[in-house]
């Protein structure tokens, strides 16, 4: 079985500005956590560019078209909504994070590796369909999920452990009965979307979490609900929108996980792809504020994936 690491360079080029949590070093601690003998066995591969038709299947064309010409010039910032800016370095980033989950999509389905972990930014679950928002600017999962279809896969699901809801992902996906979204989030919290009763077309799960709960209610939650769904929906190749920031140290909500919660989640879901998608999954990096603990959730999650 091979497990490949997808990133590039530009993605620490991103620049949303001094003092702004998702900053470089996010990117930079994880690859630093990745860079010892325990993950020795993962394949490093650099990420590509998307293309627009690949972006264009999961965004508008006006939007892809806005993020292009929103892209400032050498030394200049441009700011696409209150959270989300964009540097020189940006657009390349955006490209590239995207890029890479379409890449490992194509590796997994042409039988050159069994799982992926997509370590870049910009995050992408708040990008909607025909909007940046939330840090993201392209919705990379999302983008990802609709270029598997179009590889011919008739079924795929995204399962999403951040602690804010993936507004974006679920707005892409919301009527399309191909794709199975599932969140865990933390409610009330930004963006306030997620609610039980937001079903989709029957396609999709939200379980939120009250604040200040922890690993009994986020086991719960994918004991009861989660994986059931996503064992009947039985998918072809599983995503997952891998956010760190329901550990109990990040600055940005009150949520009390670890790392071995995140460990735990990932077996479950390896077993979960072993059953119906041949083992295939392809992880990407969203949200994880405290470096801290985005080294020890990185480190547990790809372990988990290279079991």
């Amino acid at each position: 079985m091979h497990v490949a690491l997808y990133t590039h360079a530009s993605c620490l080029a991103h620049e949303p500005g001094a003092g702004h949590p998702e900053s470089p070093a996010r990117l930079r601690a994880v690859l630093e956590a990745l860079d010892n003998d325990r993950f020795a066995a993962l394949d490093r591969i650099e990420a590509p560019p998307a293309t627009r038709e690949q972006l264009e299947r999961a965004h508008s064309a006006a939007h892809v078209a806005h993020i292009f010409a929103s892209a400032p010039a050498s030394g200049e910032s441009q700011r696409v909504d209150a959270d989300t800016a964009m540097s020189e370095g940006s657009l390349d980033a955006a490209l590239r994070a995207a890029g890479a989950v379409c890449r490992a999509v194509d590796d997994l389905l042409d039988d050159r590796l069994q799982r992926a972990f997509c370590a870049v930014r910009p995050p992408g679950h708040h990008a909607t369909h025909a909007e940046a928002m939330g840090f993201c600017l392209f919705n990379n999962v999302a983008v990802g999920a609709r270029h598997a279809l179009a590889r011919g896969l008739q079924r795929v699901a995204i399962v999403d452990f951040d602690v804010h809801h993936g507004n974006g992902s679920q707005d892409i996906f919301a009527a399309d009965a191909r794709v199975m979204y599932a969140s865990t989030h933390e409610m009330p919290l930004y963006p306030g979307t997620g609610l039980r009763k937001e079903t989709g077309v029957g396609n999709i799960v939200n379980e939120p979490l009250p604040s200040g709960g922890g690993s009994g209610e986020f086991r719960t939650a994918y004991r009861e609900r989660v994986l059931p769904a996503l064992d009947a929906f039985a998918p072809q190749l599983l995503f997952i929108s891998a956010g760190f920031d329901a550990h109990r140290l990040d600055p940005l909500a009150d949520l009390n996980l670890d790392a071995a919660d995140y460990a735990w989640v990932t077996h479950e879901l390896v077993a979960i792809a072993r059953k119906h998608a041949q083992g295939r999954i392809v992880s990407s990096l969203e949200g994880g504020y405290s470096l801290t603990a985005l080294r020890q959730s990185v480190q547990a999650h790809v372990t988990a994936l290279l079991d």
